[in-house]
């Protein structure tokens, strides 16, 4: 019994190894259309955003990190992360 626990251990650790190494993030394509620093948002005209299932629309994000305002102008074509961090839509990175 104790030899198929390891083995099964053992498999489970390939796993789940192989699964976190090939989560790459998902950016998404848009061009920025309004910049609130003050306000920590971005207002993003995006394409489709797979992995939240959400179609191609304009919408207001969150901004993890305020660094990345300095990146953000309007009319700037961008690629972007997405997450859904306490509840609200957060650009995470930026290419």
């Amino acid at each position: 019994m104790k030899p198929i626990r390891t083995a099964l251990a053992a498999v489970f650790a390939v796993i789940f190894t192989v699964m976190g190494a090939s989560a790459e993030p998902v950016y998404t394509k848009g061009v920025v259309k309004n910049v609130k620093p003050e306000d920590g948002k971005v207002t993003i005209i995006h394409e489709e955003l797979v992995e939240l299932e959400m179609p191609a629309m304009t919408m207001v994000f969150r901004v993890a990190d305020d660094a990345m305002f300095d990146r953000l102008e309007p009319g700037k074509e961008i690629e972007f992360t997405v997450e859904r961090l306490n509840g609200k839509l957060t650009v995470t990175d930026l290419k």
